[in-house]
């Protein structure tokens, strides 16, 4: 690895050779059947993958790379995996003569200095090739696998000083040739992962592929190799320019934004990340100097092709949604992500936490930047726990079980203009769910005591976000619990004058002579009977808060997302009546009183 390497993966590429020509209906056409075609495959994935990460949280994404490495396509799925796959293909198709290529193949690449993500999220990948066998585009599917054969279970060492701690690194490994399963290869993978349900899950994935292979080669048949190649340039070339003339309606000028990790693992306090987005008629530039570089930290690296997906989850937010995902946004937006910070780190750095913190705190400082511009989509991409808890044990067989921390429980969510943030998880998480308690106690020795929101964990606003929540879990067999506990000091921002959502909180113990709050991290053994309990901050506010409507204010008391209490202290309201005799109503003339005192004629803006 090198950031030569990184620089040559994320390198603009050039439009596929074709002398044919294709119309904007046909081209979509087109795109619509590699859309489908990925969502089949993340589907397939879903349904015949037997870990609860993939077929019941659904933390997987479909997507199709040209034959030069471009984004062409994707599937609705987890976000931030749409605009990472393209660079481990890009390192794959730099390597063809050497590994050998040819149709009926399926690669396995993860490795974070080669294009990857973080170990845990594993891309499988087939070429499609045309009838005459040009090379046309590659099938890839990208799903997080609970284990990665390192020195903890789960993939995850809060230790870590190397990549090598945290698992088995593959910049590019051949699973399938010309249609046939290496067994070796697939055996000795298998081998170095501690979960019996893992040779499964990479069938599954080799197996969806596949399938979708199939489809793409059926599509190419159809439409001609010269349309297809066409089709993708088409489409590439014209979210390119939608993109352009989005940051040419802007205005230009230097927007800024900074945020803030509490510490990293090992106790360093206050990581900072700061992004700097210029606008310049239609070009956009999101610089990343003045991000933290210190060598010392442990734990906080994200990977360079991490950080340039979890960029892009943002400023495709902050765009007109109707602008197709593809390799248009990379070609119309400069990126600058300075070698030696944590946002591209040196070679054989661990990187497993990183796809938590820096990433989100990046996609936050982006968001906070732009919220000058286009206020109204200033919704934060991001999910701000440090990790949830994972909880491993093993079962008499010596078999490994891991339950993720996956299942319901509402975070993160934001507010934005004119809507309350709503639902269990932030969009950032796209169409990841999470896993309901009557999968997961069977599946698990671990039984789930309650889940509750969390009254006034919302972020104040005149938009409220969602309330944050508790989940207390009963571990029934000897576990291990593993923890990394950040936005304590710095929780998720609010927006546009909305104030920020509540911190995070953790418990180990609960209810013992040993019960005790997790201050950073812990990896901690748990007796059976041991009690754990995790509360997610909410989402942050957009907004001031003296502005939002009484009525609403009311409505939220008597959701008891907020008490009576927040609602005079944050929102200026004032309720009268009790809660136990339903008669609540807000007190219009104490409650204009008291915002008149608390200063909201100066957040009004003037009349035009």
């Amino acid at each position: 690895m090198s950031y030569e390497l990184n620089r040559l993966l994320a390198a603009r590429k050039a439009p596929l050779p074709t002398s044919k020509t294709v119309d904007p209906v046909t081209a979509t056409i087109i795109r619509g059947a590699m859309e489908t075609i990925c969502i089949e495959a993340a589907t397939h994935l879903g349904r015949a993958a037997s870990s609860a990460i993939i077929n019941q949280s659904n933390e997987r994404n479909g997507a199709i790379a040209d034959a030069h490495g471009r984004l062409a396509g994707a599937a609705i799925g987890t976000p931030h995996l749409s605009f990472v796959t393209q660079s481990e293909v890009a390192y794959g198709l730099m390597k063809q003569e050497e590994y050998d290529w040819g149709p009926g193949d399926v690669f396995l690449a993860n490795d974070p200095d080669y294009g990857g993500g973080h170990l845990p999220d594993y891309c499988v990948y087939a070429p499609v090739y045309s009838d005459d066998g040009e090379l046309i585009m590659v099938q890839c599917l990208q799903a997080h696998q609970g284990d990665t054969g390192g020195k903890d279970p789960g993939g995850f060492t809060l230790e870590a000083t190397d990549i090598y701690t945290e698992g088995l690194a593959f910049p590019c490994i051949k699973l399938v040739h010309r249609g046939k399963r290496r067994h070796d290869v697939f055996d000795f993978i298998v081998r170095n992962n501690r979960l019996p349900t893992f040779a499964g899950d990479l069938a599954a994935m080799i197996g969806g592929v596949q399938h979708s292979v199939r489809l793409l080669t059926d599509m190419i048949h159809k439409w001609g190799a010269g349309v297809v190649k066409a089709a993708i340039n088409t489409n590439i070339d014209q979210t390119e320019r939608r993109v352009r003339e989005v940051v040419a309606s802007w205005p230009d000028g230097t927007y800024e934004g900074t945020t803030w990790i509490d510490a990293d693992t090992q106790g360093i306090k206050d990581v900072k990340v700061h992004v700097t987005c210029t606008v310049a008629g239609d070009q956009l530039t999101v610089d990343l100097t003045g991000t933290d570089d210190r060598p010392e930290l442990v734990g906080v690296w994200n990977t360079f092709s991490n950080s340039r997906s979890y960029i892009m989850t943002q400023v495709v937010a902050m765009m007109d949604p109707t602008i197709n995902k593809n390799e248009g946004f990379f070609n119309a937006v400069r990126l600058v992500i300075p070698e030696g910070s944590i946002a591209q780190p040196p070679p054989n750095k661990p990187a497993a936490l990183g796809s938590f913190h820096p990433a989100c705190e990046i996609t936050e400082a982006v968001c906070i930047a732009l919220s000058g511009i286009v206020p109204e989509r200033a919704a934060p991409q991001v999910y701000k726990m440090g990790m949830p808890n994972a909880v491993i044990g093993f079962d008499e067989n010596g078999q490994m079980w891991l339950e993720q921390g996956v299942d319901t429980r509402t975070h993160d969510a934001s507010a934005v203009k004119g809507i309350d943030g709503w639902g269990a998880c932030p969009n950032a998480l796209g169409n990841l769910l999470l896993a309901q308690a009557e999968d997961a106690e069977p599946r698990f020795p671990i039984l789930s005591k309650s889940r509750e929101m969390v009254t006034d964990s919302e972020g104040p606003g005149q938009w409220r976000g969602m309330p944050g929540s508790t989940n207390v879990k009963q571990v029934l067999k000897p576990a291990m619990a593993m923890a990394w506990m950040v936005t304590q000091e710095h929780p998720l921002r609010g927006m546009c004058g909305g104030e920020d959502a509540s911190p995070y909180a953790n418990w180990f113990d609960v209810g013992t002579a040993k019960e005790r709050k997790v201050p950073l991290a812990e990896n901690a053994q748990l007796e059976p009977g041991a009690v754990i309990a995790y509360t997610y901050g909410g989402g942050g506010g957009f907004g001031p808060a003296l502005l939002r409507d009484p009525q609403a204010v009311l409505e939220d008391v008597l959701d008891e997302y907020i008490s009576v209490k927040r609602a005079h202290e944050k929102y200026g309201v004032v309720i009268k009546g009790h809660f136990d005799d339903y008669n609540l109503e807000v007190d219009l003339a104490a409650t204009e009183a008291l915002r008149k005192a608390m200063g909201v004629e100066d957040l009004r803006e003037p009349a035009e």
